[in-house]
């Protein structure tokens, strides 16, 4: 039996529906849904301030000269959010954000891309959401496509990961590696990991988290299409701060271009993936003690759906996470070009590994991941 119940979330109230431990979340809250192709969100919680960081342009390309990044703010977790500001807006180039993530002292850092006659990567850093300072465009070689999250490593610093390519089949062309700094971003050491890969062999768009006692997982994207047994995320974990890793796929195939978000809880150690599925329409979790998949990859559980969107392939997706005490932030966009939106679902942080929530457009929807 189902019965209606309230559940308080930070300083909202939202209403739910209880069946068996099953919660039934309120649809995806709206960040920005102005005309034009409002794409590839960020967000980040600055204390209890939430700030998305999104582009716009007006279709599914990344160097037209009319993309560029605005950001808006919500102090209220997301149910309303602040007339938006410009982050980038550089003439002849294509802006959009790729990465983010908190400096030593709190602040927000954030990765734009800038592609025109170049294509550079600009490091910016905001203690407010609104105002944004540029910190370093670091000269990087090979150029990567995208540089990711920024995260804390103790005794190396700062670090975030990038990868390189062509999204062709056309030799072993395709590369990762880490960006670390250790002067707050300042400035960035850059190391190849792996190069010379096939696309099937090329983690994307990687979200990581640093699990202690020198230990980092990290969950990349695939490009290949196929089957499940070829088209399952990447996993790659260090237990050295960074120095060495071994890249593994995981049993994690119900995905489409699907980039991932990793939410380490520091209350139960509990660790999310969210990723959106292209092509259904659909934001999954996964959630589990990562123990239980550091070494053994292909024992993630199985995948719930915790929200749903549009289900055309390229005009959704691209999941980014962040948490707030006891509560996750998933923003992704949604929409048909050449309008989309951006917008972000709330949810309680998991208490154990598997549990459910269910999106209110599908109800019993949790079914287990192929």
């Amino acid at each position: 039996m189902c019965v209606k119940s309230t559940r308080k979330i930070m300083a909202g109230i939202t209403m739910v529906l209880v069946c068996a431990g099953t919660y039934v979340l309120a649809e995806p809250l709206v960040v920005q849904n102005v005309s034009g192709y409002n794409s590839w969100p960020m967000i980040q919680a600055i204390g209890e301030k939430l700030v998305c960081v999104y582009s716009r342009g007006t279709a599914h390309s990344i160097g037209e000269d009319a993309r560029a990044v605005y950001a808006r703010t919500s102090t209220d977790y997301g149910k309303t959010w602040t007339t938006e500001t410009v982050v980038a807006n550089t003439p002849s180039y294509g802006d959009v954000a790729v990465g983010k993530g908190l400096d030593s002292k709190g602040a927000m850092l954030l990765w734009v891309r800038r592609v025109g006659k170049e294509w550079l990567h600009d490091l910016y850093r905001s203690t407010d959401g609104v105002t944004f300072t540029l910190v370093a465009t670091p000269k990087l070689d090979p150029s990567p496509v995208q540089v990711t999250d920024v995260f804390s490593v103790p005794s190396v610093g700062l670090m975030a990961l990038w990868f390189a390519g062509r999204y062709n089949d056309e030799g072993p062309s395709h590369s990762w590696g880490k960006l670390t700094s250790s002067d707050n971003g300042a400035t960035w050491v850059q190391t190849t990991i792996e190069s010379e890969l096939t696309k099937s062999q090329w983690p994307t768009e990687p979200s990581a988290v640093y699990l202690g006692n020198g230990k980092i997982l990290v969950i990349g994207r695939i490009e290949v299409g196929g089957g499940s047994s070829t088209r399952c995320q990447f996993q790659m974990v260090s237990s050295d701060n960074g120095a060495t890793w071994k890249r593994m796929q995981t049993n994690i195939g119900d995905v489409l271009i699907s980039t991932p978000s990793l939410i380490l809880d520091a209350k139960t150690g509990l660790l999310s993936n969210y990723y959106y599925q292209r092509g259904k329409g659909i934001l999954r979790r996964r959630v589990v003690n990562p123990d239980n998949v550091f070494d053994n990859p292909l024992n993630w559980p199985a995948s719930e759906e915790v929200a749903t969107g549009s289900e055309i392939a390229v005009d959704a997706g691209n999941a980014n996470a962040t948490v707030i005490k006891d509560t996750h932030y998933v923003t992704f966009y949604s929409g048909k070009a050449p309008d989309t939106s951006i917008l972000v679902s709330v949810f309680p942080a998991p208490t154990t590994a598997g549990n459910s929530i269910v999106s209110p457009s599908r109800p019993g929807a949790d079914r287990p991941g192929k």
